[in-house]
């Protein structure tokens, strides 16, 4: 059950507050038409006339400091706090002196600083920052993920100042973290892969679909090579392959299987490289080329492809060209994808496997 407190600007007795407190785990019997849910607080006595109070957590494990409210005076206290608490746990009001920043509980025990909440002033966000990483230590807090919009940049040297680490970069954002307890930093790394995709596409004719790139390397200058490129966030890895012939040739197709798949690492900026090659079937037959990327594209005789001096020089790109041609005479299956959903985060997938039907290998996407 999710429990929320709600006190909009009422009056309750400390008393009140001090039984509230030993309820603990019970219901609010004589309070129950005030607060109209169950709720188990614990309350921290506070010496002085002003009676600071933070939330802990809110029904989305969110930090909400607020501004310390409300004063003791002729035996009342006036709240005016929305708190929020989740199944099975119990928000807590806690004595502090020091605001911290907005945040969300993760799932492995640490805190993600909400970016659109920040601190405006560089000067608050000093402050705010050492107070919030010295709150979080005493929670038991772990690790700390604070992301910066490349706008709100001027706060990247404080953060790294005290003590915050770089952990991967995009276009609109720096991604820094933290590690509050002694030893060994437990966070997981930055990416440690690029994919990549080719299309090898071949029509009735037994032609394949080549281009030759504007940019490349002094050695590849002259190779007819298949269309390649990366694969982007959130696609497929078949979806890909399609989406960079048809950028490169104007050429829709269709996957069939990926035919085989190349590892290599320290490939750029030190990071490892996955580069799958997916057999596609041509659905279309006109050649548009991509003018910016593209110096030149052709449907070529297979037998002409792979006399190219480059491919036959090249044991890795030979031996390529031999598993398509494999694939192509049924001598060989590749890795279909199938959608599937597993338990352990309930989303939706591809798995890529081999599925052979009969004993002549007559594979099911031919």
């Amino acid at each position: 059950m999710e429990m929320k407190l709600l006190f909009e600007s009422k009056s309750v007795s400390v008393s009140e507050i001090v039984h509230l407190g030993r309820t603990y785990s019970s219901p609010f019997l004589n309070f129950k038409n005030l607060l109209g849910v169950k709720f188990s607080p614990q309350i921290c006595a506070c010496k002085g006339i002003v009676l600071k109070v933070s939330c802990a957590s809110t029904s989305d494990n969110t930090y909400l400091p607020e501004k310390a409210i409300g004063s003791i005076g002729q035996g009342k206290l006036s709240l005016s706090y929305r708190i929020n608490g989740t199944n099975g746990t119990s928000s807590r009001l806690y004595c502090s002196d020091n605001r911290v920043l907005h945040a969300f509980d993760d799932e492995y025990g640490g805190v993600i600083v909400d970016p659109e909440r920040l601190p405006a002033n560089p000067n608050a966000f000093v402050s705010i920052l050492h107070a919030s990483l010295s709150h979080w230590k005493k929670m038991g807090k772990k690790g700390v993920w604070l992301k910066l919009p490349v706008e709100r940049s001027e706060l990247v040297p404080i953060a790294v100042k005290e003590g915050f680490q770089y952990h991967h970069a995009e276009r609109g954002y720096l991604m820094l973290t933290y590690w509050i307890p002694e030893g060994p930093c437990m966070l997981p790394d930055n990416a440690s892969h690029q994919v990549g995709v080719g299309g090898f596409v071949v029509n009735e004719k037994n032609e394949v679909l080549v281009v030759q790139e504007k940019h490349c390397d002094p050695a590849s200058v002259g190779l007819w090579k298949i269309p390649t490129g990366f694969v982007l966030e959130s696609e497929e890895i078949f979806s890909g392959a399609i989406r960079e012939v048809k950028e490169e040739t104007g050429i829709d197709t269709e996957f069939v299987e990926v035919i085989a798949f190349r590892h290599a690492h320290n490939v750029a900026f030190e990071k490892s490289d996955l580069f799958f090659i997916c057999m596609l079937r041509p659905l279309s037959t006109q050649i548009i080329i991509d003018d910016l990327e593209i110096q030149a594209a052709k449907w070529m005789p297979l037998v002409d492809f792979v006399e190219q001096p480059l491919i036959q020089e090249d044991c890795m790109f030979k031996k390529i060209i031999d598993i398509c041609i494999a694939r192509l005479g049924q001598r060989y299956c590749g890795l279909s994808a199938h959608k599937m959903v597993s338990k352990f985060d309930g989303k939706l997938s591809s798995l890529y496997y081999n599925v052979v039907q009969n004993q002549d290998f007559n594979c099911g996407a031919s």
